[in-house]
């Protein structure tokens, strides 16, 4: 078994003034499903918020103490890096959780149609506007999501072709990867637990409803995971334990498949700061 590389602790003040200098110009939260990256986007949102309103006080001290005459910085936003997310109606199978963002704004989630087949091209066009419009804004975006695909689509455009994605400069150039990091035993209960809380959650009346609406099985089955076995259930195919069975171990699996890509995303000279959230 891989060892896991050693957590570090985030500044949130020194990530805000590496974004106001300049030095980076997109911070990314990554890791394997059920690790806690929202949560952990979400509270680096807020602690980059409260950085912000310290370094602007100081600065506006500095540069003019008779008038106030600077921009305050909004706060930080989250743009999503989740292949699934982007379909409306699809929530509990994606898990949004949107409540979790709070007052955070996010982008990049229910953008497309389900049913669709919303591809990594259409994805890296739709992050590319997000990230100049959040950034036109002031605020500090923060990519979150663990399809790395997606991820690498928006953060590493040099390995995509020029003729079928958006050219290189309308894209980030220094990123800054923190990846959330949690022990196999941890992750392995944290599925298991959070599967069972959407199932009881409605996940199958979820399906149900989306085939109800007119979209093939054969659509929803194309997405994996959730989709793909509750479909089959839900058409008859599995029993409701074997479903169950299947499904946990296919998302064990795709944990699993994340964490290779993301550490071969280092091998292939990608600085990540793990941290535990």
């Amino acid at each position: 078994m891989a060892q896991l590389p050693d957590p570090e602790n985030i500044d949130p003040a020194a990530l805000a003034r590496s974004y106001t200098s300049g030095e980076i110009d997109l911070i990314c939260v990554l890791g394997p499903t059920a690790s806690g990256k929202t949560r952990y986007a979400v509270q680096l949102a807020h602690a980059l918020a409260d950085a912000e309103k310290v370094v602007f006080s100081l600065a506006n001290k500095k540069a003019d103490a008779r008038e106030n005459t600077h921009t305050f910085p909004t706060s930080p936003e989250i743009l999503s890096a989740d292949s699934r997310q982007v379909y409306v109606g699809m929530d509990i199978g994606t898990g949004k959780d949107l409540k979790e963002y709070g007052d955070v704004p996010y982008h990049l989630i229910d953008i497309a149609p389900a049913g669709s087949k919303f591809n990594i091209y259409q994805y890296q066009a739709a992050f590319a506007d997000a990230w100049a419009d959040v950034r036109s804004r002031g605020a500090i975006p923060i990519l979150c999501g663990g399809s790395g695909l997606y991820i690498e689509s928006a953060t590493r455009a040099y390995k995509f072709e020029k003729e079928n994605g958006v050219l290189p400069e309308r894209l980030p150039q220094h990123v800054y990867y923190i990846g959330t990091l949690v022990s196999r035993e941890e992750r392995v209960a944290r599925i298991d637990r959070r599967l069972e809380e959407r199932l009881q959650e409605g996940l199958v009346e979820e399906i149900r409803g989306l085939l109800d609406s007119g979209i093939p099985a054969d659509d929803l089955i194309y997405y994996g995971l959730e989709y793909k076995f509750v479909t089959q259930y839900v058409m008859g195919q599995l029993s409701y334990e074997d479903m169950v069975i299947a499904l946990g171990n296919a998302i064990h699996q795709f944990a699993k498949r994340q964490m290779t890509w993301f550490r071969g995303m280092e091998r292939d000279g990608v600085r990540i700061h793990w941290v535990r959230p």
